[in-house]
């Protein structure tokens, strides 16, 4: 069920480090004088994108902004002064983001006004007003759990490792299903602060677990003995802990508020699971369709989509492997 896309999957994937694109994030929040402000901008391969918050040209520096880098982003911290009027009805813009494939999450958090909002290529500013309904909110996490999802590439090859591996309908439904309990689990944990895992070792073995799968896959084509094919569910929960910590980093880069993380774990790991699925759905059809037109049985492909996956995989365990240092 699953093979006829590793093709378009595997070229999509390479040269890809899952999780290129991160979401910007923007915070402006009251202090004793003015206001405090961080902003986080993503990095790609060492470089900042060109994206840069525009405030009303009434706010004024009250000190020397303060920058440094960590992780994949270039952090910047101002403290600033607007004036009697404050944020009311204050314009936000990002500059550049027209011209690039992220997002921003702003928020806004005074005595007065809370509001958090998700800006886009499509639309790069706002005015602060009236604080969002949290059916609004609830949509912005919900459409960044998605994203992250189809744009993580290295979670989309460890699921697509899984479909290459279970047979039967019940066995598939059991495997995902576990996955999916253990990466919620450990999200939940990590973004609570129950858990504290470094990000960097995180990334690379989940990219090391991709490669577990693919030599999985080629054991079993040769008829060896395979703990995967055996409980195909206990090795997707198993990983999907270590998966659910990598989901965790998208929350922790982003920077979200305590007050707004029960609602973002809600409606992230929704939208993480809305998007896993759209993925296991076009799978699916895939191979109706291939079946369809009659081009043979799609389980030949299996050997080269376990090579094409490991190849990119263990380029990911080196590159992270690599980075830690």
């Amino acid at each position: 069920m699953r093979y006829a896309v590793a093709v378009l999957l595997i070229a999509y994937a390479v040269g890809a480090a899952g999780h290129e694109v991160r979401p910007g994030y923007l915070e402006i929040r009251a202090a004793e004088t003015g206001f405090d402000v961080l902003w986080k901008a993503p990095m790609r391969d060492g470089m900042v994108l060109p994206i840069v918050p525009v405030l009303p040209e009434r706010c004024r520096d009250l000190a020397p902004p303060s920058r440094q880098a960590i992780a994949a982003s270039l952090i910047e911290r101002r403290h600033i002064d607007c004036g009697p009027e404050g944020m009311t009805d204050a314009s936000i813009r990002i500059d550049g983001l027209a011209t690039t494939l992220t997002d921003v999450l702003v928020r806004i958090d005074t005595p007065a006004h809370s509001e958090t909002v998700m800006l886009k290529p499509d639309r790069t500013q706002f005015v602060v007003a009236a604080p969002a309904p949290w059916w609004l909110i609830s949509w912005d996490y919900l459409v960044l759990g998605v994203e992250h999802i189809l744009l993580g590439i290295d979670h989309l090859l460890f699921v697509l490792g899984l479909l290459l591996i279970v047979t039967g309908t019940w066995t598939a439904i059991k495997t995902i299903t576990a996955f999916t309990v253990a990466h919620s689990v450990t999200l939940a944990a990590a973004t609570l602060g129950w858990v504290h895992v470094p990000q960097g070792p995180v990334e690379a073995v989940i990219a090391l677990s991709i490669v577990f799968l693919a030599l999985e896959v080629l054991r079993i084509r040769a008829g060896e003995p395979s703990l995967a094919r055996t409980m195909p569910w206990l090795v997707a929960l198993t990983f999907g802990l270590l998966h659910g910590f990598g989901f965790a980093g998208a929350l922790a880069e982003v920077g979200l508020p305590a007050a707004d993380i029960p609602l973002a774990l809600l409606f992230f790991n929704l939208g993480v699971e809305a998007g896993q699925l759209a993925f296991i759905a076009s799978v699916v059809i895939l191979r109706l369709a291939w079946n369809r037109v009659g081009l043979g049985d799609p389980r030949r492909l299996a050997p080269a989509a376990a090579y094409g996956i490991g190849s990119i995989a263990s380029y990911w365990v080196i590159d992270r492997t690599i980075g830690l240092f």
